[in-house]
């Protein structure tokens, strides 16, 4: 058994299902839970979608909780229309999958994370692929999970590129920056690995046929999902070269992190709505000389992450 216990807090759409298909193959990591979240789609359909895969990745052991529905602002959440046409409208590229016999834990996520940071401790890591609304809700309940999380690795944010929401906010950190604000301020131990970096991990085509090959149910139906994020790639204008591996290259460096190179920051997420300054990922000018308790992923070795990951998601996939 893995030293280092993994929980993933995912919106499960394809990118977060490819995260959830790396950490059960990597033996480095034991994951101990998913979190449902709302984002590329609601926490319902993301809850039943993880469970599905989990089915598919023959790994019905793994928990799922349900977790918040809608950001730390609003009582409810709808799907924004772009995400239905990057994921489709059943987050998973509309591909229909068995439906698993398990059900989602009866404890909520928030809860479950809380009770992990206080049991494992140094040797837990928390990453969210969605909104942060989970971990702050926990940090608001009991602070010390700030200082109890051995390693929070969060995919979201954009420190030297353009946000894909606005000029400058990432689409997970603008689904509620006020959370991630919380985040970034109070979660020690954090690594964000944001737009700078994933935007340079492509998967194409080739990639999906070799999962094809394997003649496995799993390989057909990853493959089916990820060419639809593929051609909704190419069909909006996103990136006609591949999909970006955003969730999983955040398993990715949480678990080795010489895939990149970072940047000691303490940072802050925006949200002031009345000048539009919202959602961006900056450096705290207020902690400038405190000590460092943040990094932001700024450099990755694409050219050695993306043949590692085809090689995990080959045996996985198998």
């Amino acid at each position: 058994m893995a030293e280092k216990k993994m929980i993933l807090d995912l919106d499960t759409g394809i990118d977060d299902a490819l995260a959830l298909a790396y950490a059960i193959g990597n033996p480095d990591v034991n994951l101990i839970g998913v979190i449902a979240s709302y984002g590329n789609t609601t926490n319902q359909i993301a809850a039943q979608n993880t469970l599905n895969l989990l089915h598919l990745l023959g790994a019905d052991d793994v928990p799922v909780f349900i977790g918040e529905g809608h950001s730390s602002t609003t009582n409810h959440f709808d799907v924004m229309p772009i995400s239905q046409q990057i994921h489709g409208k059943n987050g998973i590229g509309d591909v229909e999958l068995t439906t698993a016999n398990h059900q989602v834990s009866n404890q909520s996520g928030v809860d479950f994370l809380i009770e992990a940071a206080h049991k494992y401790q140094d040797q837990l890591i928390m990453l969210p692929t969605g909104p942060l609304t989970n971990l702050a809700k926990a940090l608001e309940i009991d602070p010390a999970v700030g200082q109890l999380i051995g390693q929070t690795t969060l995919m979201g944010g954009a420190l030297s590129v353009p946000g894909n929401v606005t000029p400058f906010s990432e689409a997970n950190i603008h689904q509620d920056p006020e959370a991630a604000d919380v985040v970034f301020r109070h979660q020690e131990n954090l690594t964000m690995v944001g737009l700078d970096v994933t935007l340079r991990t492509l998967l194409t085509k080739a990639h999906t046929a070799e999962w094809r090959e394997l003649g496995t149910v799993a390989g057909q139906k990853y493959a089916d999902i990820v060419d639809y994020y593929i051609d909704a790639y190419h069909d909006l204008g996103i990136n006609e070269n591949g999909a970006a591996l955003h969730d999983p290259l955040a398993v990715a460096v949480s678990i080795d992190p010489s895939y990149m190179t970072t940047l000691p920051l303490n940072m802050k997420v925006t949200y002031d709505n009345q000048t539009g300054d919202y959602g961006r990922t900056i450096g705290d000018t207020d902690r400038l000389l405190a000590p460092t308790t943040a990094q932001a992923a700024v450099l990755v070795d694409q050219k050695r992450f993306v043949p590692d990951f085809q090689k995990q998601m080959l045996a996985v996939l198998k």
